[in-house]
This record gives structure tokens, sequence and C-alpha cells, in this order.
């Protein structure tokens, strides 16, 4: 099983977030970045949103960053964890300039980056970039398959409706190869067929603990997964947030659980097909609680998780 640190104020979520973690600094997440890339978490991953609506306000809060600069930043900062985004949106991106993005990092990075695209939720958030809600996973599938495009050719070239390029050369190319990992997130359906034909993990939100076996089975089910080796991330405290980011209780997914809980709650995860998980930090009281909570996580729980 490998580790996500949960790097506190990515967003202020009130469904989830401390008070506390409302005053942490980008210094306090560069060192703690730090902290975690010493003691072996194997990745942190950045949630984006570019607005949000006022309306959205007390369930989603204001706080999120650019997925991709935060990525890069970290990346800077540490020297081994891989740096993922939990999700990018990529609808509301241009697709030549995030390839770029993404591929400059991995270059930069020594091939440390990760991403996990996503079609977004958040109709006002589309609105305000201009970019037409209903068509999202169309223009997604697109500009997916541009990016793999420009991250592979030689000579790229692409024709689309939403994106069209040709005789032009694109580098660096990722090091990572034959790109850097795709994920996917979502639950529906067509998230889902878009895993299996692109990626090479699935980031679960909305879906039931007991219902990731049957969803990884579907995956692996179609005809665009070709028998690659695939990840499957669900956090013990992902359940306790539901759809437009409205909490929910979920006993199962509770912070503060014991040692034997926590290694119990990890091995049946990962029996249900989930390679990639986190631990959700009790109540503490700041950043230094924090880093022990989150040191005793990986000292203590991970040599025990089969």
């Amino acid at each position: 099983m490998q580790f996500v640190f949960p790097l506190p104020h990515m967003l202020r979520l009130p469904a989830m977030s401390q008070p506390w973690e409302g005053s942490v600094t980008g210094a306090d997440q560069t060192r703690m970045a730090r902290c975690a890339d010493a003691w072996g978490y194997d990745m942190i991953a950045v949630p984006e949103h570019f607005v949000i609506p006022t309306e959205h306000l007390e369930l989603s809060g204001p706080h999120y960053l650019q997925s991709t600069v935060a990525q890069a930043y970290l990346a800077g900062a540490t020297d081994r964890v891989r740096l993922n985004s939990c999700i990018t949106v990529l609808p509301l991106q241009h697709p030549i300039v995030l390839a770029k993005a993404l591929a400059t990092a991995d270059w930069m990075s020594g091939g440390r980056m990760m991403v996990t695209f996503g079609v977004g939720w958040l109709k006002g958030e589309f609105d305000a970039l201009g970019v037409p809600f209903r068509e999202r996973g169309r223009i997604a599938d697109e500009y997916l398959a541009a990016i793999v495009e420009l991250w592979t050719s030689d000579s790229p070239s692409f024709d689309g409706r939403y994106v069209s390029f040709d005789e032009i050369a694109f580098e660096p190319k990722p090091v990572q190869r034959p790109h850097l990992p795709i994920w996917i997130g979502g639950d529906a359906d067509a998230a889902l067929r878009r895993a299996a034909k692109y990626a090479s993990g699935w980031w679960s939100f909305l879906t039931p603990p007991e219902k990731i076996a049957e969803r990884v089975e579907f995956i692996k089910s179609q005809d665009g997964y070709d028998g690659r080796p695939f990840d499957v991330v669900h956090g013990l405290g992902t359940n306790r947030v539901g759809e437009g980011h409205v909490a929910q209780k979920d006993p199962h997914a509770r912070p503060g659980m014991s040692a034997a809980e926590i290694v119990d709650k990890l091995n049946w995860l990962g029996e249900q097909g989930v390679t990639v998980s986190a631990v959700p930090i009790p109540k503490v009281s700041g950043v230094e609680e924090y880093l022990d909570y989150a040191q005793w996580v990986i000292e203590e729980i991970r040599p025990q998780v089969r």
C-alpha cells in the first residue's frame, strides 16, 4: 500500500478541515512536505478549483491552488516524493499549455510528476471561464487524446472539435515513458471508461468502499483496458465528503481510530483492490501535532499494512 501525505490548507473544506488549518502558510507547507519526503511518504496530492461561485462557499470554501503550479513547487522543495493532483479540472485548461506545464515539471523534477484528471462538477466555475458545462466530458476526452499525442509523438498532430494542431514541435517530453502517469478521478461510468482507455490509476471519490472492487472490475472489463498495471486510490476519510462537498457521517471514515483499526481497514481496502490510501488526521492543535501524528502513521502503521 502506498501512502499519501495529506498536506493541510490545500483547501478549506468545512466538511473535513480543522479551524487551525486556515493559518497554515506556504512556508509551513514546504516544511511539512520536506518532512513527508524524508519519512518515506509516497505521494502528495493537490486539489484544484479556479473559482468558487459564492453560492457554494458554505460547502466548498474559497481556498484552492492551481494544481500543476503547486505540484511543480513542491517537487522543487523535495527529493523523492511523487507529486499528484486530486484533481486537475481538465476541460477548463488549454491542453497544449497544460501538457507543456506538466512535461516541464516532470523534466525539472527528474520524473516525479503525476496527474489525476477530472471533468469537473461546478457549473458556475465553467460559466466564469466560458467553457460549456454540458460538453465537459467530450472536451475532456479530446483534450486527453491531444495531451498524450503531444507527450508521445515526435511530430504531434491532432484534428478535433475543441483543439487542433499540426506541423509543430513539442519538447521537452516527459522524463517518464511513455509519459507521466495519468489517473482519472470520478465515479460515473464515463469516468471509468476514460480510465480504462487512458489511465494507469483511478481516484475514487463518491464510491462506497464496499463497491470499489466492483468498479475496478468494470474498468478492467472495458475494451480500452489492455492489462497494464493499475492503481486505485481510496483514503480512509474519503467518504466523509459527499456530492457537492456536503458533509456526511461515515463511522468507517472517522479520524482518530486506533492503530489496530487503521491497519484492519487499510488491509481490507487492499483486498478490494486499493493500492494507495491516506489516513485522516484526528483533531490536533496545529502543525507540530499534525506532523507528530503523520510520522506515527508512516513509522507505526505502514509496516503492518500488507
